[in-house]
């Protein structure tokens, strides 16, 4: 059967929301996809302003913002609907939503009220899409995981530097995923205060010296250390890691070029912690980057000189598949709700069992 669904995702980077519609069907047991239209809408500065504050807000503020802010999602895909002419084509929507509170062990929680997206669109909408395996015990995240066994199968390495950086190993046997560190979120945020919304390949970050002191303070963070599986919050990177920064009162393209260079060292430590845990060898292996990162040619060119030891292939895909690769994945979990089937890999999140994650709001008549 083929499915015509939109994938929504917003990160923690806050650059924009992602709208990716997409054809998927499975044939003979394995998954294909399409991706045939996608764009990203950036967040008018109300909204971003609003989504940064939303941890701090009170209650009944809180619950109030999640609402309008899944209207707001819903006028975003009739939006995308209409400028591409998708108009009685789409069958499901998969809205990620927005993370704002992420506890291991605890809750995680995106917002974006479903029901709200389901009544704009009047089409059916998956969200709450790591409730469930949080409920169980799990990390609930990453989730992407599942949406890289299914459709990438060919690779076995897998990078995503967006607001957080996560590393994933599809080995014969099981599948190791887990956040590595704060990424562009933390690059952003450097490159706002020269008032840049990012910094375009690299190039501040390229020009600027690498801190050494401030360095080993980033590499020493307890998180680091930990054995996998594991994930991080936002607040990770913007109140524990920005202060740090901080602290140091560097410039702006030294504080760029160091964090750069930790975002490197800590992927190659990532994948040098996977190979000695399931005794593989990465050497001459691909490693598939995408996320906004992967367009950073700065950013790249450290992994490449850090991951030297092994002559790993740094493989850039092209520019649909590096920008909107997690809006095709919600896309895809979306159809495994539909389904019914499993939309975790309990191994990468920690959960007691596998589970069907996600809620389903009806939207249509």
């Amino acid at each position: 059967m083929l499915y015509r669904v939109i994938g929504v995702m917003s990160g923690s980077s806050l650059d924009g929301l992602d709208l990716a519609f997409v054809e998927i069907e499975e044939l003979g047991g394995k998954w294909q996809y399409s991706l045939l239209k996608a764009d990203c809408y950036p967040y008018p500065a109300d909204w971003e302003s609003k989504l940064s504050q939303a941890p701090k807000m009170a209650a009944v503020d809180f619950v109030k913002l999640d609402a309008d802010y899944g209207r707001f999602i819903g006028d975003q895909i009739n939006r995308f609907i209409q400028a591409n002419q998708l108009e009685y084509k789409v069958g499901l929507i998969a809205s990620h939503g927005h993370t704002v509170f992420h506890v291991p062990g605890s809750h995680s929680i995106q917002m974006g009220a479903g029901a709200a997206i389901a009544a704009k669109t009047a089409l059916p909408v998956v969200s709450d899409l790591r409730a469930l395996d949080v409920a169980l015990g799990g990390q609930g995240a990453p989730i992407v995981p599942m949406g890289e066994k299914l459709l990438f199968s060919s690779h076995r390495y897998f990078l995503n530097i967006g607001g957080i950086a996560n590393i994933s190993f599809n080995g014969e046997a099981f599948y190791d995923a887990f956040d590595v560190c704060p990424a562009n979120r933390v690059l952003n945020l450097l490159a706002n205060t020269v008032g840049k919304e990012f910094d375009e390949n690299g190039q501040l970050a390229s020009v600027g010296r690498i801190n050494e002191g401030l360095l080993d303070q980033l590499n020493a963070k307890e998180f680091y250390a930990q054995d996998y599986p594991k994930s991080l919050a936002n607040e990770f990177g913007t109140e524990d890691i920005l202060p740090l920064i901080n602290s140091f009162a560097v410039d702006p393209a030294d504080a760029l070029a160091t964090y750069v260079e930790h975002v490197a060292i800590q992927v190659a430590a990532a994948i040098e912690r996977i190979s000695q845990k399931r005794m593989v060898d990465p050497t001459r292996e691909k490693l598939l980057v995408t996320g906004g990162g992967a367009l950073n040619g700065y950013l790249v060119s450290r992994l490449e000189k850090h991951l030297s030891p092994y002559a790993m292939e740094i493989e850039v895909p092209d520019h649909a598949t590096v920008q909107y690769k997690e809006a095709l994945v919600m896309a895809l979990l979306g159809v495994l709700r539909w389904r019914e089937e499993e939309t975790v890999i309990q191994t990468v999140t920690g959960a007691s069992r596998p589970s069907v994650g996600g809620a389903l709001w009806m939207g249509g008549d």
